[in-house]
């Protein structure tokens, strides 16, 4: 029997009727990394922003040292212990990495080199010189959140919740994460860890939770739950696996040609894609994938290189240009470019195509773009309260359905999905890919970019691998392995090529 640290028990909470918690529950001891798993919309952010102070539940106990307790806001649940480390994190851009650090506590007369002095200890002690007088905003995006982690170890931090820590990081940045997750451990913090990457889950988890539509549905250690078992728990059904049985398309004619396209971070990189192929870019973090997506939708300036649509030589200096010709990108960062989340569902899926929907004199026709878009989300099983509802208001996997449904509304010729099932749980991810795999059927000339190797050779009919900014070779089914794509990757990787040689 595991002694409790803190306990949520039949926590429930609803919004506007919806039940967003129905009785769940979380048991978290000390010194253990507690996972926390389901689909989005689950209701695993709920439950922590409940534990957080953020979020005050309709009924239920919060219970610490087997003490009923009741906290009453975030300050309160920090003045405990507990800090939530969210997905998007929560830093002073502007402010230095000392400010950030200490910006709960900052006395009325400061000693600056006190200050960075303290700072700097705390970073060291988690294996990172980064300087205390940097400026945030200047870091990378895995220094900063080693900064976050830094401020809650300055509060004195019992218990830290990481909310997908490695969406947005490296391999070697996620890996250096987990060692200093499971140094925390060793000197008793209490972690939970939400991710939707399995993987991770079963390296560094003592225990898993299981919820579901608000509910709690098992907990088991993962010695004893295998993988298929707890997708089984989280969706509801057995998955044999996420793809469905491979079609067999003819591809069309080609529709876009890249020859010796170059830029900064791009070199000499040419390829077709034809109607109705699934191509894929993989390679390494870095690689280049996402500056030739970039390239081709015109939001990077390239400095040589000619494209082709349906054999015709274009120009595609900007994204409008690329629109008008019927290329879609589905970017990385679907937050910050894909949709614009304090607008309507259903303003975000007409902005690329508002002149089917608009009346002569240039207004927007209500009702033909309500039907337009609830039509849409029917077909992309988009989950929300309506199309008048905010995006914000969306799990992640609904967002990127969004997105999809704004391309889907746009037509065009080819789209660009660039990690188009980053932070989404694994039902989304399967209706992802019967989306996909619906836009090839249906004609469209598809691109994928993928860190996850396993999702290239479900989806694509060949993967071009990218290194250094260049195409160093292509996979077809009959070679797909993650060793062949790593060794094509690899061999051509300066830095990693060198090292292995050493």
């Amino acid at each position: 029997m595991v002694q409790s640290l803190i306990e949520l028990r039949d926590i429930t909470k609803a919004f506007g009727g919806i039940h967003a918690l129905n009785k769940a529950q979380l048991q978290l001891a000390s010194g253990e990394v507690h996972a926390l798993l389901g689909e989005n919309g689950a209701g695993k952010s709920t439950l922590m922003r409940v534990l957080g102070g953020e979020i005050t539940p309709d009924s239920g106990e919060v219970l610490d040292n087997g003490e009923r307790i009741q906290i009453k806001g975030p300050s309160d649940a920090m003045a405990r212990g507990i800090t939530i480390i969210h997905q998007e994190m929560a830093l002073a851009p502007e402010l230095t990495v000392a400010e950030n650090i200490f910006l709960h506590a900052l006395p009325a007369f400061i000693s600056w080199s006190k200050l960075r002095a303290r700072a700097g200890n705390i970073l060291r002690r988690l294996g990172f010189e980064i300087d205390p007088a940097a400026t945030v905003g200047n870091l990378s995006v895995a220094h900063q959140q080693v900064v976050e982690i830094a401020r809650a170890l300055s509060q004195n931090a019992r218990v830290i919740v990481f909310d997908e820590p490695t969406a947005v990081l490296s391999t070697q940045d996620a890996d250096r994460l987990l060692e200093i997750i499971s140094d925390l451990r060793s000197v008793g913090v209490a972690i939970v860890y939400i991710s939707h990457r399995l993987d991770e889950v079963y390296r560094i988890a003592d225990r898993m939770t299981v919820l579901k539509d608000g509910q709690w549905v098992a907990t088991k250690t993962p010695q004893e739950c295998p993988i298929a078992e707890v997708i089984r728990l989280m969706v509801g059904r057995p998955i044999d696996q996420l793809f469905g049985e491979r079609t067999t398309r003819e591809p069309g004619h080609e529709v876009l040609r890249v020859h010796k396209l170059n830029s900064h971070k791009v070199r000499n990189v040419s390829f077709s894609v034809k109607a109705g192929e699934v191509l894929g870019l993989g390679g390494l973090v870095g690689s280049g994938r996402t500056e030739v997506a970039r390239l081709i939708f015109g939001a990077d300036h390239c400095d040589s290189g000619e494209f082709y649509l349906n054999g015709n030589k274009v120009r595609l200096r900007t994204p409008q240009q690329a629109v008008n010709a019927g290329i879609a990108l589905v970017p990385e960062d679907r937050k910050g470019q894909g949709v614009v989340l304090n607008m309507t569902i259903r303003a975000n899926v007409t902005m690329a195509n508002c002149k089917d929907v608009l009346a002569p004199l240039g207004f927007i026709q209500s009702g033909r773009e309500r039907k337009v878009v609830e039509t849409l989300a029917q077909k992309m099983r988009l989950k929300s309260n309506g199309v008048d509802a905010a995006v914000s208001s969306l799990s992640g996997g609904n967002q990127q359905k969004v997105v999809l449904a704004k391309w889907f509304n746009h037509g065009g010729q080819l789209i660009i999905l660039d990690e188009p099932t980053r932070g989404v749980d694994v039902g989304a991810k399967r209706e992802i890919y019967q989306l996909i795999e619906r836009l090839a059927e249906e004609g469209m000339a598809v691109v994928v970019i993928s860190s996850e190797h396993h999702e290239l050779f479900g989806l694509c009919d060949r993967v071009l691998v990218m290194s250094e900014g260049a195409i160093c070779g292509e996979l077809w089914p009959d070679d797909y392995s993650e060793e062949n794509l790593l060794s094509m990757a690899m061999m051509n990787h300066p830095s990693l090529s060198h090292a292995e040689n050493a």
